[in-house]
């Protein structure tokens, strides 16, 4: 059991001191903070859930964590999808792209000889909000169901080719793939991976060490998913878009665009109905934190809140009125009991 202990605490030393960036500020937790984060990782145990790791960070500082699991980069699911997105903004603010840039104009290599008819109308903006017009996510037919390889296919031909059943910018279909393909938009017009173009825009001014990001067999970070961060990289990403792109004082990400990645862009549902289902089942949307409203590569939540939002578990919650940002990481079947009890326990001590 000592030795045991003995490199349980050595893996803790060595991945919390790897960085050769200062951690964030920490301040002091309230009693009923402390009190809060103790109910809420009680309430996870309790649910036979397994969450790895809880941040609060209030007015600029941490004032509550809890690492569950070791402090090593966790992978993030769909949390990556909020870091393409910032990596949009910064290649338009450039100039090299833009809202309204037609993807069949991005990548005409890819484009098929009979394309069907909606496919022209697809732009920036619509892959941004998840609005290209798909009634399904094309995103699992690119992995093989037997390993959860990647297949050889040519992933943006294959988004091109799934049935786009509506007029882009009318239904909402959460769509990993068109993230996908925003990440290797931006490669294409930058010359570098996402990766790459995010290090001295982003990554070294949040102080991240610059992070593992998986490919396509094209050689394209996945966009979607497959970011690697650690509970901290996430909380500094949070604080950042709670000032409006600032981080310690200094712009990182334009003003406009954190502003924009922030608020409410269309009509959403939660992964695996389109928008247009659930109006047709009368889903009401009253406080389901999958039904407020998406952005660009963020979720809106209740409480006038906006998120990351990542399977399994992994959020970065961003919440103006209390000048607050939570994460979790975790690896967790039940999400919505997971943000509800952040709504019931934390938020109130906040």
């Amino acid at each position: 059991m000592k030795k045991f202990l003995s490199i349980f605490l050595a893996v803790i030393l060595v991945s919390g001191c790897n960085s050769r960036f200062k951690p964030l500020p920490r301040g002091e937790a309230s009693p009923e903070m402390k009190q809060a984060v103790a109910s809420y990782i009680q309430a996870m145990d309790e649910s036979g859930e397994d969450l790895h790791s809880i941040m609060v960070v209030q007015h600029g500082k941490v004032v509550a964590e809890r690492q569950i699991a070791p402090d090593t980069a966790h992978f993030m699911m769909s949390v990556s999808k909020t870091f393409t997105s910032a990596a949009v903004g910064f290649a338009i603010s450039e100039g090299l792209l833009g809202l309204d840039d037609r993807i069949v104009d991005i990548f005409p290599e890819s484009v098929p000889e009979h394309p069907q008819e909606n496919l022209s109308n697809v732009t920036v903006r619509h892959l941004l909000t998840m609005n290209s017009g798909h009634a399904t996510d094309p995103t699992n037919e690119v992995w093989t169901s037997a390993s959860g390889s990647k297949t050889d296919k040519d992933w943006i031909r294959h988004f091109m080719e799934w049935p786009i059943v509506y007029e882009p910018g009318t239904c909402f279909t959460y769509n990993s793939l068109g993230t996908y393909l925003l990440s290797a938009a931006v490669q294409k017009a930058s010359g570098k991976k996402v990766v790459d173009y995010l290090d001295s825009r982003l990554w070294k001014p949040l102080g991240i060490e610059k992070p593992r990001w998986d490919e396509s067999p094209a050689g394209i970070d996945c966009g979607g998913w497959g970011l690697y961060l650690r509970t901290e990289d996430m909380a500094r990403m949070g604080l950042c878009l709670l000032q409006d792109g600032k981080f310690m004082g200094k712009q990182v990400i334009p003003s406009q665009w954190a502003r924009e990645m922030t608020t409410r862009k269309v009509d959403c549902s939660f992964a695996g109905i389109n928008s247009r289902e659930a109006a047709e089942r009368g889903m009401n949307p009253e406080g389901n934190d999958w039904m407020q409203g998406y952005c660009y590569q963020m979720w809106r939540c209740t409480h006038n809140a906006v998120r990351a939002d990542g399977a399994a578990g992994q959020f970065i919650i961003v919440i103006p009125e209390k000048d607050a940002v939570v994460v979790t990481t975790a690896q967790i079947n039940n999400m919505f009991l997971e943000l509800h009890k952040i709504w019931e326990l934390i938020y109130p001590a906040l």
